[in-house]
């Protein structure tokens, strides 16, 4: 006779060791670490809604939910393994018939298949997964919109193509990056929206025929809704993938900070220094500290791409169906990804609020390298009534023979403007010596810049006052969803100990 609660039945020969070691093993112990709490708390779910609806007597449920509550309790090392099976839940059965016997303890899997379940528990791993990157990512705009504000003075040369292109200041460049924070934030909330759907109920892929309450149980794991189509729900992995995708452009886009720290921090740039908590030494020359947390934190965005990459290399070419590569496989590199995603925005949070800025230098630099140009060109059209075309074309050759006599570009004057006028047949635009040095003063260019979306600072207070609005509105959202799930769990455990009490 077949062991009460081995699902090997319909085979005759344990597991290959080699599938063992290559699949088995790390499956069962991935699911311990990420899914046995969800789990739980899954089976109390069907448990009740099999109660409730008359499916199961409330004996035989009453049972199987004191197993499941004193494994919830006891954690999964209460769970034997012996590596035969590919799951963790053919493990808890085991244990619940082991302890209740086949009649009363096979009673909790009526109406349901694993399919339905680990398409359930692993949602909600990735549902929590995504909770917690959300919070990462808000509490690094945080930090970035605070020093935005503290440094929206900061005058420093802004870059295009790796040139000097025009001033700004850091505050400005702060700014701009916790805005592209704030539209990931979006995508990751988004693919939530998406992952908050329950397959519960959905069976191997057409549902039952005993009469489950699809809502019901979903409610009380606290999700959205049911996940409508039965086939969908177990066959569907593309809620995996988009989170991938949302925390892989996140990353890219945190690795690109990383970049310009890395090189604004080097001798060559001098504009800043990182904290030696998040730097490193070298063995063999004194002088180095190296930027291993910036380094670490391109590393890791790699890593995040690969695992987008490798989940959907997973799912390409598989049947739409229920498949372990598609559905199952796919949920390792989606979850180490949110992991190393949330590790990488709490380190960046951290480096950023250790900076220390050398903001002489900067001011020194943006001077220096020609990005008042832009406006000196604009006074001329504004004072002499030339094209920006013409005014374009005096600049750029008083710029060149500036460059060429190694001069800076405080130096240049009125009269090398006309100069190049002339020469090129146009009318000299003969501006004041005060138009022309308040033209290449780094800090005037900042604060002309009023238009909206500017550096003014008339344009960057209402900007950031509009930042830390939305930032509350979106806090407030999360913290929402987040008692929405807490109190779901604490329902339906409650509900549970007092069906078996």
């Amino acid at each position: 006779m077949a062991e009460a609660g081995n699902l090997r039945e319909r085979v005759k020969e344990p597991p290959s060791p080699l599938l063992v070691e290559s699949y088995y093993r790390g499956a069962v112990a991935r699911a311990q670490a990420l899914v046995f709490d969800h789990e739980m708390w899954a089976h109390l779910a069907h448990g009740l809604m099999l109660e409730r609806q008359g499916v199961v007597a409330r004996p035989a449920i009453a049972a199987c939910l004191a197993e499941v509550l004193a494994m919830a309790e006891a954690g999964p090392e209460s769970v034997p393994v012996d590596h035969r099976q590919e799951d963790l839940y053919s493990y808890v059965e085991r244990r619940i018939i082991a302890a209740l016997g086949p009649d009363v303890g096979g009673r909790l899997h009526t109406g349901r298949s694993r399919n339905d379940l680990n398409a359930t528990t692993w949602r909600m791993a990735l549902r929590s997964a995504l909770i917690e990157v959300q919070r990462g990512v808000l509490a690094l705009r945080a930090t970035l919109l605070r020093l935005a504000e503290q440094h929206a003075g900061t005058v420093m040369p802004g870059y295009t193509h790796g040139q000097h292109a025009q001033p700004i200041t850091f505050g400005y460049w702060l700014l701009a990056a916790a805005d592209v924070l704030a539209r990931d934030q979006k995508r990751l909330a988004g693919a939530f929206a998406h992952a908050d759907l329950c397959p519960l109920g959905a069976g191997a892929l057409a549902t039952t025929a005993f009469p489950l309450d699809r809502a019901y149980t979903a409610a009380l794991l606290g999700f959205a809704a049911p996940l409508d189509s039965a086939y969908d729900a177990v066959s569907s992995r593309d809620d995996a993938l988009e989170a991938a995708a949302a925390m892989a452009l996140l990353m890219t886009f945190l690795s690109r900070l990383a970049t310009d720290l890395m090189a604004w921090g080097s001798w060559e740039y001098g504009f800043l220094e990182l904290a030696d908590r998040h730097s490193a030494v070298s063995s063999i020359m004194p002088q180095k500290k190296n930027p291993v947390a910036l380094e670490h934190a391109k590393a890791a965005a790699a890593m995040v791409t690969g695992s987008l990459g490798a989940a959907l290399a997973m799912t390409k070419n598989t049947g739409f169906a229920d498949v372990n590569d598609a559905v199952t496989a796919v949920n390792e590199p989606v979850l180490d990804a949110a992991a190393r995603t949330r590790r990488i925005l709490a380190l960046l949070e951290e480096v950023f609020a250790g900076l220390t800025l050398r903001p002489a230098r900067m001011a020194q630099a943006a001077a220096e390298g020609f990005g008042t140009a832009t406006e000196l060109a604009d006074v001329i059209v504004r004072e002499s009534g030339l094209s920006f075309r013409q005014a374009h074309g005096i600049v750029a050759t008083v710029v060149r023979q500036a460059l060429e006599q190694g001069r800076a570009a405080g130096s240049i004057t009125g009269a090398e403007l006309d100069a190049a006028a002339e020469a090129a047949g146009i009318a000299p635009p003969r501006l004041a010596p005060a138009l022309v040095a308040a033209a290449l003063d780094p800090a005037g260019n900042i604060a002309g810049r009023r238009v909206p979306g500017g550096p003014a600072p008339e344009a960057m207070a209402p900007a950031l006052a509009a930042r830390r609005t939305a930032w509350a509105a979106e806090s407030a959202t999360l913290q929402a969803v987040e008692g929405r799930l807490a109190a779901a769990r604490q329902s339906c455990f409650a509900a549970a100990r007092a069906l078996v009490g």
